[in-house]
């Protein structure tokens, strides 16, 4: 579980982000788009990040880990490490979504720096809420 993989932007997904898109989420998605990047550690994990260059901004649209890789650290190092490249790439400010139940994440958002925002209420189709966090990163 050493070995990173970073797509760029209108890369095809590799099968396992397929399979483990599939597995963690109720609605899918394809491939990243063209202001898309893709990190992860095969097969076991990925993070995909919209990114706006022009206005030093990136939101974390995805962040999946296989239920046999939990709790091994996989989403903090893939979190870390995409952060690093966010930051060399000139992004300063990250946002992100996350349902309210979702305690593991939001603790994992929390520990590594996140602040609540806002909440967004009845944002998921089952209406629940989701929670806005934001991150500036130290350039």
């Amino acid at each position: 579980m050493n070995e990173r993989l970073h797509l760029l932007p209108g890369a095809k997904l590799p099968p396992w982000v397929e399979l483990l898109e599939q597995n963690a989420f109720e609605h899918p998605w394809g491939a990243p788009a063209h202001h898309e990047h893709l990190f992860g550690y095969p097969p076991h994990a990925y993070v995909r990040w919209s990114t706006l260059p022009a206005v030093g901004e990136a939101e974390l649209l995805r962040l999946a880990v296989s239920l046999e890789a939990r709790r091994q650290g996989l989403a903090r190092r893939l979190l870390e490490e995409s952060e690093s490249y966010l930051r060399s790439e000139g992004i300063h400010t990250l946002h992100l979504e996350v349902r309210n139940s979702n305690l593991a994440a939001r603790g994992l958002y929390e520990a590594l720096g996140w602040n609540l925002q806002r909440t967004r209420k009845a944002y998921y189709p089952d209406g629940e809420d989701a929670l806005i966090y934001r991150k500036q990163l130290q350039m």
